[in-house]
Formats: structure tokens, sequence, C-alpha cells
């Protein structure tokens, strides 16, 4: 009861406070006495409701603002947080880019992802589990670093690979034009009439021959034995022990003054005939060779040229290049190489020539050692062992063949110049007849416009010495038959001796890596006595497993 009195009289109270409007009033018009206006009493349930219409309508009335005048946003609007939020809800209500295809793609691989992560892994049996432990075992080898195996060991490793990869890929189709052209090449290739024999061994006269030695009409060994299968099974029979090789620049000698032109002593059952341009023509019993006592395209640019005088009448020369490699070549009495080394800046040496220094020792005279060995006979194709340049179409033939080994077994390691002089050794090796080289009649110069001739032939004698650096190549020279004998001897090996200073200053041949030997007129290819282009031509062996150990050049 008391608190409705208080309620109404507070009311009452209020009521009568509240100034009431003052009409308006004329200069004449008195004022009126404000009405009375009595308060009523309300409920409490009135009250709340009447509170609720004035929340409402204050919410009207501040929706109907502008949001700049709004309180709350104003309040929001000075803090960077709540304009943070308020640009992602509009970039929330935005409607999303379209979406790649590729992006598309990338999110589903995620959420597959996801899933196969958030799904849990199968039981591993026994099998599966011993799968996995052998795959990450090797994957685990292959990461592991190989055996020391060198650059040009894998190098070839893969050459062979990829032999085997092409020979494996069926042979693409060949047009009419291609096997016409295999026609005629295989048509060439045919020994024509008047061809001379295929061994140069065979072309010279009779020899005489040792007592005891084999004879001509003795079994050829070459029908049957296999073919060596590398130089090294070639020197299977003459190197049962290892070679001990050592230092060439061991031994003390006595430096002496550069040798003048002097010729060397004249091996016993040989005549000196005559001196041409510092070449020394001698005649034995059979036929006519040259020499030269000291090779000239090794001293060109060089640092250095010294000279030592070793015991038992050896000398040693040194030639020092510019980048501080040696060249030693020690040679015997008569002037025959029995060791050439390469020794390299950092003092490593790669051997090119041995021989045996007590073999040497022995020999009161020169004779032939193809004396000792029967008449050579393969059953090959001639193509396999003589390769004519003039058919070579694609330049890797050059490579693969001087990469083969000899066609025989090699009974000792032989001096150059027993290779020189005896057709029967060299024959033990294949040889290219570089017959696209045009020399003219009487002359020894190369046209300018038959260098790049050399280059197939270049490259592969280039890859052959990147993978072993004691390479040694002979180039000989011949002639035809027209002319005097002594003349074309002296001629063909300046024939010789030009191409190899070619190969040295267009196609960076090392010197010391070629031998030239000149032969005149005595193995033509063709039989006539005419003047004939295939008979005055250069043909290139690769010697290597005739003079040099094989284990020290690898």
């Amino acid at each position: 009861m008391k608190r409705h009195f208080r309620i109404v009289l507070g009311a009452v109270v209020g009521l009568t406070l509240t100034p009431a409007p003052l009409p308006a009033l004329s200069r004449d018009a008195q004022p009126r006495a404000a009405p009375l206006i009595l308060a009523q009493t309300q409920s409490p349930e009135e009250e709340e409701l009447l509170r609720r219409k004035k929340r409402e309508g204050a919410k009207r009335d501040e929706q109907r603002a502008p949001r700049a005048e709004r309180p709350a946003h104003r309040e929001r609007a000075e803090r960077p947080a709540a304009r943070e939020r308020e640009a992602v809800k509009r970039r929330a209500a935005e409607p999303e880019p379209a979406i790649t295809e590729e992006r598309q793609k990338r999110r589903k691989e995620r959420e597959a992802a996801r899933q196969r992560a958030a799904e849990p892994e199968p039981a591993i049996t026994e099998e599966r589990l011993k799968r996995r432990k052998d795959r990450e075992a090797v994957k685990r080898r292959a990461a592991e670093p190989e055996p020391a195996i060198t650059e040009e060991r894998q190098k070839r490793r893969k050459e062979r690979e990829a032999v085997k990869r092409r020979a494996a890929e069926p042979e693409p189709a060949i047009t009419e034009e291609r096997l016409k052209r295999r026609k005629e090449r295989e048509a060439a290739m045919r020994r024509p009439e008047n061809a001379a024999r295929l061994f140069d061994s065979a072309k010279e006269k009779p020899l005489r021959r040792k007592p005891g030695g084999a004879e001509p009409d003795q079994p050829a060994r070459g029908r049957a034995e296999r073919l060596p299968e590398s130089d090294a099974a070639a020197q299977a029979r003459a190197s049962t022990d290892p070679v001990q090789i050592g230092s060439v620049i061991s031994e003390e000698g006595r430096r002496i003054e550069r040798p003048r032109r002097e010729r060397p002593e004249v091996p016993e059952g040989a005549e000196l005939v005559r001196e041409v341009n510092n070449r020394f023509i001698f005649r034995t019993s059979n036929t006519y060779f040259i020499e030269r006592p000291r090779e000239e395209r090794f001293i060109i640019d060089a640092r250095e040229v010294y000279y030592e005088e070793l015991p038992r009448s050896r000398q040693r020369e040194v030639v020092v290049r510019p980048d501080g490699t040696r060249i030693v070549t020690i040679r015997n009495r008569w002037g025959d190489v029995v060791r050439r080394v390469k020794i390299l800046p950092d003092d490593r040496e790669i051997v090119l020539v041995y021989v045996e220094d007590d073999y040497y020792d022995e020999v009161l005279e020169w004779r032939d050692p193809g004396l000792d060995l029967p008449p050579l006979d393969l059953d090959i194709p001639v193509r396999d062992y003589i390769l004519d340049a003039e058919w070579v179409e694609d330049p890797e033939d050059y490579y693969t063949f001087l990469d083969q080994p000899p066609v025989e077994q090699v009974e000792r390691t032989y001096s150059l110049d027993e290779v020189r002089r005896s057709a029967r050794i060299r024959d033990k090796v294949r040889r290219i007849d570089l017959d696209i080289i045009n020399f003219e009649f009487g002359s020894a110069q190369i046209p300018e416009s038959e260098i790049g001739k050399l280059e197939g032939v270049a490259g592969a004698m280039q890859r052959l010495l990147k993978e072993n650096p004691g390479e040694t190549f002979l180039i000989e020279g011949h002639t035809d038959a027209v002319g005097a004998e002594v003349a074309n001897l002296a001629l063909s090996d300046q024939r010789a001796e030009a191409v190899a200073t070619a190969l040295t200053n267009v196609f960076d041949i090392a010197p010391e890596n070629m031998e030239t030997q000149g032969y005149g007129e005595q193995y033509l290819k063709v039989e006539t006595q005419e003047p004939e282009r295939e008979n005055r031509r250069v043909a290139i062996r690769r010697i290597t497993p005739l003079v040099a150990p094989v284990a020290s050049s690898e």
C-alpha cells in the first residue's frame, strides 16, 4: 500500500512541476490558468512495456540515421582493429572470383592428401614390410658414393651402354637413296682385280729369315685363334707379370751440348745411301728405309730443350713445354727410341714407349722381328681391317674403328723403330686410309681446302687421348710408283709429317702422341706403275698396344 502511495505521489509532483506551454498572448489578453492534469497510477507490467517501446523506438531512430552519425559506428570507425574486421566482413560478403581448373585441381589434391593422412594406416604384413625395407636399402645404396671410378671410366661405361641401346633399337627405314649409296660403297669396297695384297707384309720382297723361324708356308695363326677382345687381352701372352717401370728421370746423366746433325751408328747389315733434308736413307738386303735422328716437331715452341748422356751409350732428350710439361725421350746407340714419357706439371708420368733395356743392350744388329712370325691370315671382312675414309659417312666410325684392339696376340712390347721398319708387326693393328687428302703429283703440301677433311679422324684421336693420354698413333706416308724409289721415299716421309703437323696446329693433337714414317712406293694400294691418286695417300694406325704396356697407360 505504501508502495502505491509513493508512486502516485511522485507522479503528482512531477506533473505539478512540469511547466505548461504558454499560449500566445495578445496585448489585451489575460493569462489563463494552466489546466491541471492528474496522474494515473500504472502497473509494473505497463511500465516494463513502456520502457521496451522506448528502447525499440530509439533503436529504429538510430537505424534510420546515417552510419557515420551513429555513436556505436563512430566508435568502431576510430579503432583500426574494427576497421580491419569490417574489411574482412566485406570481403567475405563479396562473391569469390572464378577459380581456375589448376587451382581447383591443387585444392582437391591437398584435400585428398589431408584425407589420406587422416586415415589410419592399414595393417602392414611382414611381406610388405620386407619389401619396404628392400626399397629403402636400394635408395640408400643409390645415395652412397660409388667406389673410386674415374670420370673417364664412367664416360666409357656410358658410351658402351649407349652403343648397346642403339644396337637394340630397330634400324630405321632405309631410303632408296641410302640403300643405293650403301650398295655403291660395298661394291667399291670389294677388292678390284688390280688391288694389291691386303697386308703390307705380303707386299714386301722375299726376306731372309732366321734359322729355325717360321716359314711363309706354315699355317697362319689368325684362323686358329680368336680375335683379342681388348688391348689387355692382346698383351696377355707378353705380360704374365706386372711390368714395374721406374721413373725415366731417376737415372743420373751428364749434361751435353745439343747434338748437331749427326747421323746415328749404322746398324749391321745396313748401308747409308743418302741424306735428304735431315733425313737419312738406309738400304738393307731387300729394301730402303728412312730415319730422322731428331724429331723437330717436338721442339717447336718449347721453353727449353737439353740433352744428357747416360750409361751404356744412351742419350736422354728433355723438351720442356711452356706449361711445364716435359717430354723425355731415351735413345740407344743406334738412335732407336727405347723409352718416351710425358711428365705433367704435377710430376705424373705417362708412358708412351717402353722397351726393356736389357733386350736392346744385347742387340748387335737390327733385324726384322716379324721374321719370327708366320704370315697373317685373318677370317674377317676387309672393311673391318682397313677403313677407307672416302666411304665414311658418320665421323663416329673413326672412333669406333681406332678403338679396336689388335687383330692377333702381341708377343712383347716393341720399339718405335721396330714398328716403323717391320710391316709384319704393323699388320697386327688395323689402319685407316686417308684417301680423302689429295696430294698433287710430287708434292707434300696439303691444300687449305683439304685440311678440313681431317676433322673426323682428328675428333676420334682427341677422344681416345682424353681417355688415355698415353695413346700413340703412327702416320704413314705413301706415293705412287712414278719416279725414283729414293726420291719417293723422302716425299712420302714429308707427306706423313705434313699431316701430323696439320693435326697439331689445327686440331691440337700433341706431337709426342704421333709418330711419322714414309714408305715411298713400297706398299702400293693399287698395283700399277702409272700415276694413281689412291697410291698417293696417308694412313693412320693406333700402335699403342705394340709399344707400351697397357697397365702403364690406364
